[in-house]
């Protein structure tokens, strides 16, 4: 494991827990939280001991957006976007989902890990949009979200404009930018922002008892392919969507997985996925 300034890092059961650590701040976000949590997302992208990641926030907050102290400092820097396009050149040139999703969270989609999100307290901003490309969303029913954007002279960034209105809706996208409105986790998912709301207390059980779900019951090889799939398909015709899928499957049957999931099924034990 790293060590990380402004993050936090657990791993248990194949599950790993990524905790923003600014509980003083409401856990808002900097370029050094940013930096520390894509390295530990791509790291365990990579690391055949994890098979689910979530990520939360420590204290009463998951994320109360960008650090207002930082964003002073970027006032009246008309180069600030010129400067993030040039840095993700500089990384050099993207491949496969961060082809398509290139910018800030791209690597989020090309990760092949489930990520989840467990949105505990304010989820704004920047903080948000983040929540926004995991996988899946939980949240405390009492949890206040906004877009906020709108009430600090920006603008819908990173994507947002693009992914708000496939997960709510055009209307529902538009008032939430337009307004900034602060809402609740019971409204969030209503809206279909977040997977489901929970007393504050169940939160994390509920979403620990999936990670560990999806860490050990089901093949890590087919939810990499399955995400994959989901997020290419927003680029692709139902043709391309199908011919790709019937290539997957094919190659699906000479796996360890299939057969250790057939296995599993006929001789009634918990499978034991190698990922492969």
């Amino acid at each position: 494991m790293a060590a990380y300034t402004q993050i936090l890092e657990n791993l248990n059961e194949g599950v790993l827990t990524l905790t923003l650590n600014r509980p003083d701040r409401l856990n808002a976000w900097t370029p050094v939280m940013q930096a520390e949590l894509e390295t530990a997302i791509r790291a365990a992208g990579d690391n055949q001991d994890v098979r689910c990641i979530i990520v939360t926030g420590a204290g009463r907050g998951f994320c109360a957006g960008a650090d207002m102290n930082h964003l002073q400092d970027i006032q009246g820097d008309t180069d600030a976007g010129a400067k993030s396009a040039t840095a993700r050149v500089e990384r050099g040139a993207p491949e496969g989902l961060e082809k398509i999703y290139d910018g800030r969270f791209g690597y989020l989609y090309a990760c092949p890990k489930p990520i989840i999100a467990a949105i505990n307290g304010p989820c704004a901003g920047i903080g948000l949009i983040f929540a926004l490309f995991a996988d899946m969303r939980f949240a405390a029913e009492d949890a206040k979200f906004t877009t906020a954007f709108a009430q600090r002279g920006l603008i819908a960034e990173h994507g947002i404009g693009w992914l708000l209105p496939r997960l709510v809706g055009e209307a529902n996208a538009l008032d939430l930018l337009f307004t900034a409105r602060v809402f609740k986790g019971d409204e969030a998912a209503d809206l279909g922002l977040v997977n489901k709301a929970l007393p504050s207390n169940e939160l994390m059980p509920h979403v620990m008892d999936l990670a560990r779900h999806l860490s050990k019951m089901v093949s890590p090889r087919s939810v990499a392919v399955m995400k994959r799939q989901v997020r290419a398909s927003y680029f692709q015709s139902y043709s391309e969507s199908l011919a790709e899928a019937d290539i997957a499957m094919a190659d699906s049957f000479t796996t360890f997985d299939f057969k250790e999931g057939v296995a599993s099924f006929v001789e009634r034990r918990e499978p034991a996925f190698q990922g492969k």
